[in-house]
């Protein structure tokens, strides 16, 4: 990682911004690729448990906009609160206990947990909305080679189906999502 994970995150967030900005408002309750979701669901789920594992830290609570009424401000909302947390040294630096993965700062919480489901749903969005959609692929390389090895873990996790074959000349995005389960 050469570049600070506010700058990741900020690059990550802007592709989904940009995408949830974009969906047309009979598009919301499209189904999603991720099983028994709707397009309004995959904001919903960053919504609801980004804030959970965050809040565990103390920094300032989230105030969330309700996503059935507001997909795009709900998504705004949480997008502004995790910049300035990452934004703020003082909250970026904060130490608390994020769950399975252990001790680390808001700031490795956000950059390790955060920003590559960001991602990962900008695709699930994207697709179910048919908006085109921008993929940092930087990003989507380190987050292939970083899961690969913990492959047998994060199936038996339940958060991930079996693995997508995909050509292997496909696109590093297109590995990212087969890698989860996903059909691209």
């Amino acid at each position: 990682m050469t570049d600070a994970p506010s700058e990741r995150f900020r690059r990550v967030s802007t592709d989904f911004g940009d995408v949830v900005h974009r969906v047309p408002p009979d598009a919301w309750s499209n189904p999603a690729p991720c099983e028994g979701w709707l397009a309004r669901d995959v904001v919903r789920h960053l919504v609801e448990w980004v804030p959970a594992v965050l809040g565990r830290s103390g920094i300032a609570p989230f105030g969330s906009l309700p996503v059935e009424d507001d997909p795009v401000g709900a998504w705004e909302a949480l997008a502004d609160w995790l910049q300035a947390a990452l934004d703020d040294p003082t909250v970026a630096a904060t130490e608390f206990d994020a769950g399975p993965p252990g001790m680390m700062t808001v700031e490795h919480a956000i950059d390790m947990l955060v920003t590559g489901d960001v991602l990962v749903h900008t695709w699930d969005l994207a697709t179910a909305t048919g908006v085109p959609a921008h993929y940092d692929q930087a990003i989507a390389q380190e987050m292939l080679v970083g899961m690969q090895p913990m492959d047998e873990m994060l199936r038996a996790s339940g958060h991930f189906g079996p693995k997508v074959t995909v050509a292997d000349d496909a696109d590093t995005m297109s590995k990212l999502v087969a890698f989860t389960g996903r059909h691209p």
